[in-house]
């Protein structure tokens, strides 16, 4: 095809305006730096980790202020308190131990165990009306007992606390004749399987505190503990109730007539606190022994003084229980608490008034 000059002109005029566009658009193939002043970044925030908390020190065994708190459930055990049942066995591995006015002047024990288990613990006698009062602050535990007479039976079996009691039938107990039985007190019990088959309480706090330091407590000289369990009785008529400081041991044994008491593995029967907590005692005609002597009700909810003794010290203030369900709480004059040092504790229930010296 032949074109005209004039086209042909336009033609060429059009291709060079294209190639200027082209160019005018595409630019540098570099990049043209930026006349612009850039923004200021900031710096990427850093978070620092929050100060961690100490961990809590872990629990201490509310019963005696040692190591953590036992798994398994709290036991009493009603054990004898007269000659034809000692030694005792297995009683200094109760957490605690009550010394409580029974019938006729005499004495029986209430033994505490949550920390220990023994296979042998002896020798058990029966419930008296007071004792679901006094338990009752462990919770409803596991209380054994060779059995009782009148309204012992009713009061326990109605009180919450699962009765583990011999003339019932429970299992675990054994007859272990020794050489002072007079042919009955030898009713002994294997408290490891008893803790083995009871799902009752493990062991919480009574009201109890406790601290090894001497630092800030009134205290006055404490090595020779001596008191009455008389009840309701009075005076001389009752039981004689001594411990005397041992300073190699670090703990208070208990005499009898003068005599340092041994369990009947031959260790001293010792305790590393003693408490002389004064109650009211009233005689219980409802219940009485074989001789129509009545039985004692020791009143452990209320309140009243206290001696605690401890590392040879003796400390003065007083106690307090609001009721069955509550603990026991030990108080110096100013209010503040009157704290147990860490270990065992046997607790006389005297009759208010009764002597103590120390």
């Amino acid at each position: 095809m032949t074109f005209s000059r004039p086209l042909r002109l336009l033609t060429a005029s059009l291709a060079v305006t294209a190639v200027l566009s082209a160019a005018a658009c595409g630019g540098d193939s570099k990049p043209k730096k930026s006349s612009a002043t850039p923004l200021p970044t900031s710096p990427a925030p850093t978070t620092s980790a929050a100060p961690s908390t100490p961990a809590p020190p872990p629990a201490k065994n509310p019963l005696t202020g040692l190591a953590a708190v036992p798994p398994a459930p709290v036991i009493s055990v009603k054990i004898d308190d007269t000659e034809p049942g000692r030694p005792q066995v297995g009683i200094n591995q109760a957490d605690i131990v009550y010394i409580e006015a029974v019938e006729g002047g005499l004495t029986r024990l209430a033994a505490i165990f949550g920390t220990h288990h023994p296979t042998k613990v002896g020798y058990v006698r029966s419930t008296r009306p007071s004792d679901p009062d006094l338990l009752l602050q462990f919770g409803k535990i596991t209380a054994a007992y060779s059995g009782g007479a009148h309204d012992s039976l009713p009061l326990m079996r109605n009180s919450g606390l699962t009765s583990w009691s011999n003339d019932a039938g429970a299992s675990f107990y054994f007859r272990s004749p020794h050489a002072n039985d007079h042919g009955y007190i030898n009713l002994a019990l294997n408290l490891a399987q008893v803790a083995k088959k009871t799902h009752t309480p493990a062991p919480h706090s009574i009201g109890w505190t406790f601290s090894a330091s001497d630092a800030g407590l009134p205290a006055t000289k404490g090595t020779n503990v001596r008191t009455w369990v008389s009840g309701s009785i009075g005076g001389a008529n009752g039981t004689a109730v001594q411990f005397k400081w041992d300073a190699r041991l670090h703990k208070y044994v208990r005499y009898i007539d003068g005599v340092r008491q041994v369990d009947a593995s031959g260790k001293p029967v010792a305790a590393t606190n003693v408490i002389v907590q004064f109650c009211k005692v009233v005689s219980h005609p409802q219940d009485t022994d074989v001789n129509g002597n009545p039985s004692q009700f020791t009143y452990t909810v209320g309140s009243g003084s206290v001696a605690v003794f401890r590392h040879g010290k003796r400390v003065n203030g007083t106690w307090s229980r609001s009721g069955p369900h509550s603990g026991t709480r030990l108080k110096l004059a100013d209010g503040k608490p009157l704290p147990l040092v860490p270990g065992n504790t046997w607790v006389v229930l005297a009759t208010r008034g009764a002597p103590v010296s120390g």
